[in-house]
């Protein structure tokens, strides 16, 4: 059967919601419903790429596993990163942006620490990703790492000049113990469950351990030292 102009079957049965629908001429999408399925695929996509880097590596992600969890095609890949090297690298540019807003120029050391403690805590994802580069035989080098280093490197010499740091504590060194300490509970959970008696991920785990690096940032600057070391020439 087929429908007249007045939406009627040819036949005498009446036309149907469905076949109504069928013969209504569909609108094109608009331009902001195509900008938001655009950045809706490129959300899941970030998003499921993470999750696959952070289990396998850069190396063992597939595209096809990347894909299938976000729930698009896989030639969304290519078409909005070139490719899987540039998912890795777009995760990266994510992740300094994301850096720059809670890890402000003037903050305490302690404060920045324990916000990336907290930040690593909540979401392992990256803290894994980063232990699977350097496991990596060929790492890849990405600048918006670099501009991250470059931004940390910074931030401890601006402490230093707040008094924050002993003089004689390289930056560098310093920058890798406090990278130590912060990711020592995130991925090496059992770890800091077995010294702590405490789940890493509960708020009580995050409370006392973050008192605890705030404590040792806290030593950083020699000042305790200093006064002991007045105290037993006064005596």
């Amino acid at each position: 059967m087929t429908v007249n102009d007045s939406g009627f079957l040819v036949g005498g049965g009446q036309a149907t919601d469905a076949d109504q629908e069928r013969t209504r001429p569909r609108r094109a999408p608009q331009r902001e419903d195509r900008q938001r399925d655009a950045e809706r695929s490129r959300r899941l996509l970030l998003d499921a790429a993470l999750d696959e880097f952070a289990a396998h590596g850069l190396a063992g992600a597939r595209t096809q596993d990347i894909a299938q969890r976000a729930g698009v095609n896989k030639q969304l890949i290519n078409y909005y990163f070139g490719g899987k090297d540039g998912l890795y690298t777009e995760l990266q540019h994510s992740w300094a942006e994301k850096e720059a807003l809670f890890a402000a120029e003037n903050a305490p050391l302690a404060d920045v620490a324990v916000r990336y403690l907290e930040r690593g805590l909540l979401d392992p994802r990256p803290a894994r990703l980063a232990i699977w580069r350097g496991l990596s035989d060929e790492p890849q080098e990405l600048p918006a790492e670099s501009e991250a280093i470059g931004a940390d490197m910074a931030r401890l010499e601006q402490a230093r000049e707040r008094g924050e740091i002993a003089d004689d504590l390289e930056p560098g060194f310093l920058r890798l113990a406090l990278m130590g300490m912060i990711m020592a509970p995130i991925v090496m959970p059992q770890i800091a469950r077995e010294v702590s008696g405490l789940d890493p991920r509960s708020p009580e785990f995050q409370a006392r351990y973050g008192e605890q690096l705030r404590r040792l940032i806290g030593h950083l600057s020699g000042s305790a030292e200093n006064e002991a070391d007045e105290t037993a020439d006064d005596a």
